[in-house]
């Protein structure tokens, strides 16, 4: 199993490109099981989760073809047979995004319940429910999702809390329901958006995507589009967080600065001096940081994917910080690895209590999950000698090319077998 090796005690400097949004990317290659088309896709990530969900779309029958420079093609002219296996399903919970498009196109679907990180129940219950009410037939049974109609139609769906990929599947499906269907307390999230965005270059009716109340106007059938995912806002975030950290200045390019007001706010709350323009971010951290507090929520709000990467940085700020996980119950396992490097962190619940200390010790750690591996790196980074963290298959799940573009940027990282 590979792992990765950081000598740590270096400023970040230089320019760093953003890679396409994974969590736009893989609702969007579901996208493709709508329309018989070609969906031409630009700014696609290599990471593990398109990998596995081009094998899952492929042995349905999309025909899949990846070029130079995050290019990709998804044909599915023919859907051989409508079902995601637990194989492929247990790795990645984004795989339940194919239920929708599945049995709006083809009237039924056999999806295993999904798995993903290990960082607290994330049910599909709000997916069942909407398209219950759309006409779907639907049962679990073995850990498979059955789901029946011969044709969806239009409803008003009221979610009982706001779910980015409950929004997703359920905005897919309805783009070929009969009808209009209306979606209430849906999440506002780019990457929302950018699917959103893809369906209308499809030839969907969409509206509101980007508020709570998304209004879909159901049409017989899609064709393909050629569309480019969005950059990756949690990635940008990341990088960002690494160079406050450590005291570094960088540029990050290919970004959407629009995307990340939360973030940058919390940024520019730590000391650091940020200049955007276009697709480019200038950023600047000056000595140490100061510790910020913060409370994660759906989108506009703070991203519960970047308050790891944030205790990190918190750890080895000036002062004291609480942190609230208002999203997930279990996303503080990376605390418990972080205090090997040194942090002094205690939690309550749902917060952290994070108090700066002057120094990190390397010392070997082990990734509990995506964003959980992304803290270790920036506390890594920051800490004196060598960090060797373990498990970064999650790593490889949401960052492309890591250790090659923080060696760019100056830093010492090394991939072991």
């Amino acid at each position: 199993m590979n792992k990765l090796l950081i000598r740590g005690g270096r400023p970040l400097q230089g320019e760093v490109r953003i890679s396409g949004a994974k969590n736009a990317a893989l609702p969007i290659m579901c996208a493709s099981l709508l329309a018989a088309g070609p969906l031409e896709l630009e700014n696609v990530p290599h990471l593990m989760d398109v990998s596995t969900m081009a094998k899952l779309l492929a042995q349905m029958g999309v025909r899949i073809e990846r070029g130079a420079g995050g290019r990709m093609t998804l044909q599915a002219d023919v859907i051989r047979e409508p079902v995601a296996p637990y194989d492929l399903v247990r790795t990645m919970r984004a795989s339940i995004l194919v239920l929708g498009p599945l049995v709006a196109r083809c009237g039924r679907a056999k999806v295993s319940l999904p798995g993903g990180c290990a960082i607290g129940q994330r049910p599909v219950d709000q997916h069942l429910k909407g398209l219950a009410a759309m006409g779907v037939r639907l049962s679990v049974d073995h850990g498979y999702i059955h789901a029946e109609a011969s044709k969806l139609t239009g409803a008003r769906i009221v979610m009982d809390l706001v779910t980015v990929t409950g929004t997703e599947n359920l905005m897919m499906a309805a783009a070929l329901a009969d009808g209009t269907t209306v979606l209430e307390n849906a999440a506002r999230e780019p990457e929302v958006v950018d699917l959103a965005n893809c369906l209308i270059a499809m030839g969907a009716r969409i509206e509101g995507a980007g508020t709570d109340t998304i209004r879909i106007e159901g049409v017989s059938s899609l064709s393909g589009a050629n569309y480019p995912v969005m950059p990756d806002r949690i990635e940008t975030g990341t990088y960002l967080a690494a160079a406050a950290a450590s005291g570094g200045r960088i540029r990050i390019i290919g970004a959407a600065p629009a995307t990340l007001d939360a973030t940058l706010g919390k940024f520019r709350e730590a000391g650091a001096k940020i200049q955007c323009a276009g697709d480019v971010i200038d950023f600047e951290m000056s000595g140490r940081a100061c510790a910020v507090d913060l409370r994660t929520a759906p989108y506009p709000g703070f991203a519960t994917d970047m308050q790891a990467q944030f205790m990190a940085l918190d750890a080895v700020a000036l002062g004291t910080s609480v942190i609230t996980e208002n999203i997930f119950e279990n996303r503080f396992m990376h605390a418990l690895e972080l205090q090997r490097l040194g942090a002094d962190i205690s939690i309550q619940g749902n917060t952290a209590i994070v108090r700066g200390v002057d120094k990190l010790q390397g010392a070997a750690v082990m990734a509990t999950d995506l964003r959980a591996s992304a803290s270790l790196v920036i506390a890594g980074l920051v800490a004196e000698g060598e960090t060797l963290i373990d498990r970064i298959y999650h790593l490889d799940r949401g960052y492309e090319a890591l250790e090659q573009k923080l060696t760019g940027l100056g830093a010492s990282v090394q991939r072991l077998a």
